[in-house]
């Protein structure tokens, strides 16, 4: 079972970009769906997005961020990412990474089952 950290969270300014990463650990990654979430304070947990296992890789995207944010892989770094663009204050959130086995993109949207998940990277959009 893989072990996720979340790295690249921080202040930025609305319209402004980050990029998070999630390295995972172990040597089956690129069999794992990988997925982004966000937990805004006083709200619940949230689907951002998510790219299948190999070979595919496709992805998905929650409606808030289609075409702002970017979901990307790179299975010889056992990395995924999140490149987040136009950043708005209401973006403001905890992001956390998930992977799920040969999971599916409709089982990840959902968060429900899920045992791998990261620690959490803080994102702060000011205004």
């Amino acid at each position: 079972q893989v072990q996720l950290v979340e790295s690249g969270g921080g202040l930025v300014q609305a319209g402004g970009s980050l990029r998070l990463s999630c390295a995972a650990s172990g040597r089956t990654f690129s069999s794992y769906t990988m997925g982004w979430f966000r937990q805004a304070p006083g709200k619940e947990r949230e689907f951002v997005a998510a790219i299948s296992w190999r070979p595919s890789s496709s992805t998905n995207y929650a409606d808030s961020v289609k075409g702002r944010f970017t979901i990307s892989r790179d299975n010889a770094k056992n990395t995924v990412y999140l490149q987040m663009t136009s950043l708005k204050p209401e973006d403001t959130a905890v992001y956390y990474c998930a992977a799920d086995l040969f999971g599916t993109i409709a089982a990840m949207r959902t968060g429900v089952g899920l045992e791998v998940w990261g620690q959490g990277t803080l994102v702060t959009v000011s205004s």
